[in-house]
């Protein structure tokens, strides 16, 4: 049976990104960087939206922005080039040209389902806040990783990650610090039915 990976990267205050800033908030540091590459192999699961902005990274498109990827970037897109990708979406159009990209149009909560069960290995989400939210939702994450690099975007922060979550407990795995100032959380999550005080009036 697979296991089903959470994974976020985001500023101290709970942003996906920040209008102007660069990958990794530009703080990614040599243990980071190092940890990155000693993950084991997945299989990514993502929604149109992510599909469609990695996509066109991995065809050249730069961030608004920048001039050319920095050696970082362009590392971790070849990296997702190379990775199988289960991407759910009603609105793209099959074949998909990303390599090593597949395209499901069924429920994605059913399919997660079904490929959890009649596979093994590392399942691992990239981006996409409403399939997190909704898997999550589903009782299916086993873990809930976040890494938060140390930075607040209050006034440049887009795609808050946690609004319309439900309530959810977080029972800690594995944490660790890299390069001195960014942090590693994981844990295994359980979606509460109400917070401990009872459900609101």
């Amino acid at each position: 049976m697979s296991e089903l990976l959470v994974d976020f990267i985001t500023s101290l205050d709970g942003y996906a990104s920040g209008e102007g800033w660069p990958g990794f908030w530009g703080l990614e540091g040599p243990e980071y960087l190092a940890w990155l590459g000693e993950q084991p192999e997945v299989t990514y699961l993502m929604g149109a939206k992510t599909y469609r902005l990695m996509s066109g990274f991995a065809a050249g498109e730069v961030p608004s922005g920048q001039d050319d990827f920095r050696p970082e970037e362009e590392e971790s897109v070849d990296q997702l080039t190379r990775a199988p990708k289960v991407v759910f979406s009603s609105s793209l159009e099959a074949p998909l040209t990303w390599a090593n990209a597949t395209l499901v149009r069924e429920d994605a909560v059913a399919a997660v389902r079904a490929m959890k069960e009649d596979s093994s290995g590392l399942l691992s989400t990239i981006g996409s806040l409403s399939l997190c939210r909704s898997l999550l939702s589903a009782g299916l994450v086993d873990r809930f990783r976040v890494v938060m690099f140390p930075v607040i975007t209050g006034a440049t922060g887009s795609e808050r990650i946690y609004d319309g979550y439900p309530d959810v407990a977080l029972d800690m795995i594995e944490h660790r610090t890299f390069d001195g100032r960014t942090q590693l959380v994981e844990y295994k999550p359980r979606v509460l039915e109400h917070p401990p005080l009872g459900a609101p009036a």
